[in-house]
Parts: structure tokens; sequence; C-alpha cells
């Protein structure tokens, strides 16, 4: 089985959004679903808003559809979308 490295970007509605709060929220999500968190990164956007970046690792058969679901449906997300996929083999 196959392993699927992925980023999922995370898009706060506001700078006023505590990202701290976001990543903690959405890192347990992408844990519930079988994913293993490896780095979480920030990348500014504009403004003072910032994008979070959940890189984890998942078993390709899992899909990400209820990861990106659940993420965006947590108070303060505007949006979250896969932005890498990559096979791990090996």
């Amino acid at each position: 089985m196959a392993k699927a490295i992925i980023t999922l970007k995370v898009m706060p509605e506001t700078i006023d959004v505590d990202l701290k709060e976001l990543e903690e929220k959405a890192a347990e999500v992408i844990t519930k679903e079988g994913g293993e968190i490896g780095k979480i990164e920030h990348e500014p956007i504009a403004f003072g808003l910032q994008a979070i970046k959940l890189i984890f690792v998942i078993d390709e058969e899992k899909g990400t559809e209820n990861i990106e679901n659940n993420v965006s449906s947590i108070e303060g997300v505007q949006s979250a979308q896969v932005v890498d996929y990559r096979r791990a083999l090996g």
C-alpha cells in the first residue's frame, strides 16, 4: 500500500483568526482521518493575512475529500484545499 504526502493549504477568514488554534484543530481533523502531520508552515498572502500549510502523510486509499470538507467547516476557515499531492513509495 502506497502512502501519499499531501500539502493542505488553509486560508483563514481574517487576519484576526488565531492561527495556532486553527493549526491545532486542522491537525486534529487530519489525525482522526488517519494522517500523520510532518510539518506546518505559514505562507504570507497580503496585508498581514497568512495561510497555513499542513504537510502530512496518509494512506493513498483514504483520499483527501473528507479532510478538505472537515477542515473547511472549522470556524474561522475560509477555505481548505490540497495544493500538492505526491505518491511516496517504500
